[in-house]
């Protein structure tokens, strides 16, 4: 039992995991600390003692960003597992797990950086490296929990019954659950289909609702239907008002910025974030009829 975690907790093979987790979760806080130090004492001119956090530099001044050292732990750590995966124990696949969890907080905290390729850390487009943190911890969390992605897969009746009726059932079920999860996204719901992957009651209820009025399902079915369009706006208006503050709330508190957002800001973020979806390109797509058309 590694590190004295009873087995009663979490299943023996979901302890790796677990531990990944934590590392994840903690590493990412104390990175996020350590940065805010650092730039609470930018202007400090002062000799630094041999304590105090400070940025890593290269030859000639080079900055080196915490998402390099994150790569080096997660290749490590990825190579490491690869290597026990015929004869590892459970402890060493925990300790490699540790390390992958360590790597991957440094970099998806650092996921905005990579993904305008600037440094956008203390900007509104740094906010990024929050919300990818927050869809990582979600999906280990489910699967530290027992949940799995496309659990269809692991019904009794796919092992106990081999017969193709029977196969044919859970393959037909599968793609079904994964039309649901397209149909979910295609209506803008990117945390419902990312949590109804493992709870797949909830594809039901994101694929039956109302579409977000920005996403491509309502461009392409609510352009006729104003009434619907602007039920859309109304209600995304109304329910997302509290997630948005709620978001903006915890982003200031790990950006450093320890503040309730004003409505001023919220009524911004909601501006930013609802808006209906454009019509289609009906010139276009006529043009691309033609096309085929004539290729034909």
């Amino acid at each position: 039992m590694p590190f004295g975690l009873h087995f009663d907790v979490v299943a023996p093979g979901r302890v790796p995991l677990m531990w990944c987790l934590i590392a994840f979760i903690l590493t990412f806080f104390v990175t996020r600390t350590i940065v805010r130090y650092i730039r609470s004492n930018a202007g400090n001119t002062g000799p630094r003692k041999w304590w105090q956090p400070r940025n890593i530099s290269g030859r000639g001044g080079l900055h080196i960003h915490h998402v390099v050292i994150g790569i080096v732990l997660v290749m490590i750590s990825g190579v490491t597992m690869v290597t026990l995966a015929v004869d590892g124990g459970v402890g060493e696949f925990t300790a490699a797990a540790i390390v992958f969890g360590i790597g991957a907080a440094l970099v998806l905290d650092e996921f905005a950086l990579i993904l305008h390729l600037e440094d956008v850390y203390w900007a509104e487009d740094g906010r990024a490296s929050v919300d990818a943190v927050f869809a990582a911890v979600a999906v280990a969390g489910l699967l530290v929990l027992g949940f799995n992605p496309l659990s269809f897969f692991d019904v009794g009746i796919w092992r106990e019954d081999d017969s193709i009726v029977a196969r044919t059932t859970v393959v037909v079920m599968a793609v079904l659950t994964l039309a649901l999860a397209v149909v979910v996204l295609l209506k803008g719901k990117v945390w419902t289909g990312l949590i109804g992957m493992f709870i797949t009651p909830l594809l039901f209820v994101g694929a039956i609702r109302l579409s977000r009025p920005h996403a491509p399902w309502a461009r392409w079915h609510y352009q006729d239907k104003p009434k619907k369009m602007h039920r859309a706006l109304e209600r995304e208006r109304y329910l997302r008002r509290p997630v948005v503050q709620a978001k903006l709330w915890l982003q200031h508190i790990i950006a450093g910025e320890p503040s309730f957002p004003a409505d001023a800001e919220v009524d911004a973020e909601l501006d930013r974030e609802i808006h209906a979806a454009p019509a289609p390109q009906r010139g276009t797509d006529a043009a691309l009829q033609v096309a085929t058309d004539t290729a034909g």
